[in-house]
């Protein structure tokens, strides 16, 4: 089992920053890949960054690309997500996830809600 906690949300204005921390414990030995999805309300949980567990690979969607980097500290296996240039389109709720293979995401946190105001 591996263990996600998120933190770093918040409300914050359009043209903002943040950055979400999301602390991984337990069999992370097994991590091949973390990533950050997001929520919004009435919509489909989309994936948002990945970067493998080695942080030489990282995968962003069109819609962050250059405005996102998603990085991890070894030492600490926590991975984070600099969000910048945020839109009121960025709002959601934003997960944490674990994947042990390239199939799927295995672990979720609990999610951290990020709110853009325009």
């Amino acid at each position: 089992q591996v263990q996600l906690v998120e933190s770093g949300g918040g409300l914050v204005q359009a043209g903002g920053s943040l950055r979400l921390s999301c602390a991984a414990s337990g069999r992370t030995f097994s991590t091949y890949m973390m990533g950050w999805f997001r929520q919004a309300t009435g919509k489909e949980r989309e994936f948002v960054a990945g970067i493998r567990w080695s942080g030489d690979i990282t995968y962003y969607a069109d819609s962050v690309k250059g405005r996102a980097t998603i990085s991890k500290d070894n030492a600490k296996t926590t991975s984070y997500l600099q969000m910048n240039s945020l839109k009121p389109e960025d709002t959601a709720v934003y997960y944490c996830a674990a994947a042990i293979s390239r199939t799927e995401y295995n672990y979720w946190g609990q999610g951290t809600q990020v709110t853009v105001s325009s």
